[in-house]
């Protein structure tokens, strides 16, 4: 019988999220619900499964990975597209990789990036943990006000298009920049271009997003944060590599900055990191995607691409070329 597996199913809701009877009747489906600390771990645990479900950039699937997996026949990647799936590999041993739409995504990803910087402006974290032990306003400091102030949007696409707008409704300045941005565009969201040395030099709060790339890695490091106001917010709902993160933790041990983040270098966050001591920094766990509305979507197209492909009719497959070759 074919065998499916659902990878980093974290939060234990994949089951929940789409209907997977008509999958159910025609394969074994089983689930992972905690990370690989290894690319060991990974090939040893899927070495028996034809088909891969897989959480968007979660698990690594390098070539050398793929080439230790000689039954995965198809990788049912959730999500638009992947930094972590080596698709030429795939190509290469057959593998078709489909992948599902992502409506929401947008959206939701503008929703964190304001919760972040709303508990970031006016101690949110701080209150919460207080209350739960007893205090009342004891030890919490005092908030900013954030209607008057600037925000600087770095990558005015989709998402920061929608947070120049939700700035703009909190009554903020919205100032944006990136390496292709022009004036037009930038007014056409209710934003106002800036060169990249204003935008860190004059905005109140920060919100990264800019898709990683080589050209975008490490794009705020140490001369950013020199420029930035003291006490100002930096929030990241994007990737965690676009910040240098030593040079993030030297300027939050200073007190200078507060930092709002649902991404990071490494993923998940290990136990021992120092942003999870610091109380200058607000932590989500990288749920910029993760609500109903996107899961829904995630799993139930792919639940379509893997029946299609059983059928011998594969869809939204993002390298035909896969289609051609045929399985070692």
């Amino acid at each position: 019988m074919t065998r499916i597996a659902i990878l980093d199913d974290w939060q234990d809701v994949a089951r929940s999220s789409a209907d997977w009877f008509a999958l159910e009747r025609r394969a074994e489906i089983v689930s992972f619900t905690r990370p690989f600390d290894s690319m060991e771990a990974v090939a040893k645990a899927l070495a028996d499964f034809d088909i891969v479900i897989a959480m968007r950039e979660r698990t690594v699937f390098s070539a050398a990975l793929i080439e230790r997996l000689p039954r995965l026949r198809m990788i049912a990647l959730t999500g638009v597209r992947s930094g972590t799936l080596d698709f030429d590999a795939c190509t290469i041993r057959g593998i078709v990789v489909s992948n599902t739409g992502s409506d929401s995504s947008n959206a939701t990803t503008a929703e964190i990036a304001l919760a972040l910087l709303m508990a970031a402006a006016r101690h949110v974290t701080v209150a919460d943990r207080g209350m739960r032990v007893g205090r009342f306003q004891n030890e919490v400091p005092l908030g900013t006000m954030l209607d008057g102030r600037k925000l600087g949007i770095a990558g005015l696409g989709r998402i920061g298009s929608r947070m120049a707008r939700i700035g703009n409704a909190l009554g903020m300045e919205v100032l944006a920049w990136s390496q292709n941005l022009t004036a037009e565009r930038a007014q056409a969201a209710g934003a106002r271009l800036v060169d990249k040395t204003t935008l860190f030099a004059e905005s109140d709060a920060i919100t990264l997003h800019l898709v990683l790339s080589d050209r975008t890695r490490g794009v705020v490091g140490a001369p950013e944060f020199a420029l930035m106001k003291p006490g100002a917010i930096l929030v990241n709902t994007s990737r965690g590599p676009l910040i240098d993160e030593s040079a993030l933790l030297s300027h939050l041990r200073q007190n200078l900055l507060t930092a709002a983040l649902d991404v990071y270098d490494q993923e998940p966050l290990p136990a021992n990191h120092p942003f999870r001591s610091m109380t200058n920094v607000v932590m989500t766990p990288h749920l910029g995607y993760c609500s109903r509305e996107v899961y829904t979507q995630f799993y139930r197209e792919s639940i379509e691409n893997v029946i299609a492909f059983l059928d011998g009719t594969p869809i939204r497959v993002v390298n035909p070329a896969s289609l051609e070759r045929k399985q070692p």
